[in-house]
């Protein structure tokens, strides 16, 4: 088999593990507070919130190969698209750069932009 095939699958297999683990961690946060007595005991809390940490924690993984492979849909990526079809359908653009503005929503002055742009990672 090709070896980009073998990452694929151990991809899709270390997917399904982090899955499974993290919906058992929500599955103990979830009997945790079913079965308890008092569930607002520090024990308690302390229990569920562990269990809902490590349940997030599992859960990234599987997040972001589904956001690298483009099968998770990020709303505010949409609006890009959607920029970008309104431009070719004759629709106005936003400008291709949005001002700089301070904390107050202020114009920054034209010396911080250049120090910003200096700053700025070049693209090649």
């Amino acid at each position: 088999m090709s070896e980009t095939l073998l990452m694929k699958r151990e991809a899709t297999i270390l997917n399904i593990v982090c899955i499974i683990a993290a919906l058992a961690f929500v599955a103990l946060a979830v009997l945790n507070a079913v079965t308890s007595f008092s569930f607002m005991t520090t024990d308690n809390l302390f229990v569920t919130v562990v269990c809902l940490l490590m349940a997030l924690m599992f859960a990234v993984n599987p997040l972001l190969y589904l956001k690298d492979e483009g099968r998770l849909p990020i709303p505010f990526q949409k609006r890009k698209a959607l920029d970008a079809s309104a431009v070719e359908a004759g629709g106005r653009a936003l400008p291709p750069a949005t001002p700089l503005l301070d904390a107050k929503g202020r114009a920054v002055p034209p010396d911080v932009k250049s120090m910003v742009n200096r700053m700025k990672p070049r693209q090649e």
